[in-house]
């Protein structure tokens, strides 16, 4: 029997629509709140890591907010690891379910949380404790959606529905986005620092309580869990290991999969992605309080080009996946990461320049944001396609972990603290950039016909 004989059937069209419906959901809620608390970062700097709370803090306490940040994506890989088992062995849903109840949970818990003003220096502690618990439940949720997403989807279709996995990212971010201009739009600047930014957090409980009803009537994916009960099939030949050369397509070699392979295809995987995370928190996340720490523009001119540069990056996810199942992931890809590191800097400069027009500045940020959409779009379905069904959930999570553990949660603290030091504000572009050359030699390393192997 071959391994494409030993695969299951596709599911269901219907079946797969309700899978990608349920994956995403859970990704729209987690990036949602990390937008907001991005959009909210001088806020948030202001009433829990300022000595004087409700009054605007300055670079040392952003430089505190953003430390809070880079911990929660610390706890990433741990969580990765956790629910990526859990995923593996006793199926997708039950790790979903975990994982969008504890992000829904530690969300809310924010928008209650008393302030430096209330209770004083268990503020700041608190609120590090919940994005510890936030950051443990998003390193389940990568793995568990991709996996879920590509595994149901139609043939020729992976990269389309892994996309949907970025897309909701956009989608949340955008939404973040919005959200907070709204408020900075209706509320005066003392009722925003006061009580206004707990609203945004409150919100997910609405949204996450959705999510959890879809996803506890999810179905697994054909194949059922690798270690589920005696008699349900496996997805994969259970000997195949990870192909760590390659480790794109189905053809690597035989055996045993050990501990040293599957740490070579984890460390290729961060590689290649290594520029989407830098990048993608840079102009996505950081820019707002950027624009406003370093180049002295308003709350609001900050949250409308944060909505334009996510605007741009939530048009070119899916037009991205769908290319890249019809050319390869490779091209695509490797397009977004070379345009960034051409183009990065020649963007923020225009963003920089006291003469460019209001449609030059927009149109600067909306580039940004579609040359990240470029990489995000088949990021998912090339990370799940390193890997086979048995590690798939804690492979492509814990790649993903600790490329954005390393590259987007300590993007703020590293930009913030360096451009506080060096008075450079070409800072993200020489992050985003160098991350995006480095990311190009590894996407070199992907085959042309990876998008049209069966998985393994």
């Amino acid at each position: 029997m071959t391994p494409t004989e030993l695969l299951p059937a596709p599911p269901p069209h219907a079946a797969a629509r309700r899978a990608l419906l349920a994956g995403s959901a859970g990704n729209l809620v987690e990036w949602y709140e990390f937008g907001v608390y991005g959009c909210f970062a001088t806020v948030i700097a202001a009433n829990f890591f300022t000595p004087h709370p409700g009054t605007p803090g300055g670079a040392e306490a952003l430089v505190a907010t953003y430390a809070s940040f880079a911990l929660a994506f610390f706890f990433r890989p741990v969580g990765a690891l956790l629910f990526g088992r859990i995923g593996d062995r006793f199926g997708r849903r039950p790790a979903l379910v975990l994982v969008i109840g504890l992000m829904t949970l530690a969300t809310t818990l924010i928008g209650l949380l008393p302030t430096r003003a209330d209770i004083g220096a268990a503020a700041p502690w608190l609120l590090t404790f919940l994005r510890v618990l936030q950051g443990l439940s998003a390193g389940g949720e990568f793995g568990g959606a991709v996996s879920l997403m590509v595994e149901c989807a139609p043939p020729g279709r992976r990269g389309l529905y892994g996309a949907w996995q970025s897309f909701t990212v956009a989608l949340g971010l955008l939404a973040g986005a919005g959200t907070a201009a709204a408020l900075a739009a209706v509320l005066p600047a003392e009722a925003l620092y006061a009580w206004g930014w707990r609203i945004p957090f409150l919100l997910a409980l609405p949204l996450g309580t959705v999510a959890l009803w879809l996803r506890t009537a999810l179905e697994e994916p054909p194949g059922g869990p690798v270690g589920g009960p005696p008699g349900r099939p496996a997805a994969a030949d259970p000997t195949e290991a990870v192909d760590a050369t390659d480790a794109s397509g189905p053809t690597g070699p035989t055996g045993p999969a050990g501990p040293g392979e599957q740490a070579r295809a984890v460390v290729l995987g961060i590689g290649r992605i290594m520029g989407w995370s830098a990048a993608g928190y840079a102009f996505l996340v950081v820019l707002p309080s950027h624009l406003q720490s370093a180049l002295g523009a308003s709350f609001r001119d900050a949250l409308l080009a944060t909505a334009l540069v996510n605007l741009g990056f939530a048009a070119s996810i899916l037009p991205a996946g769908l290319l890249s199942d019809r050319v390869g992931r490779r091209p695509v890809m490797l397009g977004g990461a070379l345009g960034i590191a051409v183009l990065a800097h020649p963007l923020l400069h225009l963003l920089q320049s006291p003469g460019a027009s209001p449609q030059t500045r927009a149109a600067a940020v909306l580039t940004a944001g579609v040359l990240v959409g470029l990489l995000a779009g088949p990021g998912p379905a090339m990370l799940a396609e390193m890997f086979p069904r048995r590690v798939r959930c804690t492979g492509l999570g814990l790649s993903y972990a600790l490329a954005n553990a390393v590259f987007s949660g300590c993007a703020g603290l590293f930009i913030t603290a360096l451009t506080a030091r060096t008075a450079d504000t070409a800072i993200p572009a020489h992050y985003a950039a160098g991350a995006c050359a480095l990311s190009a030699v590894a996407l070199l390393t992907l085959r042309g016909n990876d998008h049209r192997e069966p998985l393994r």
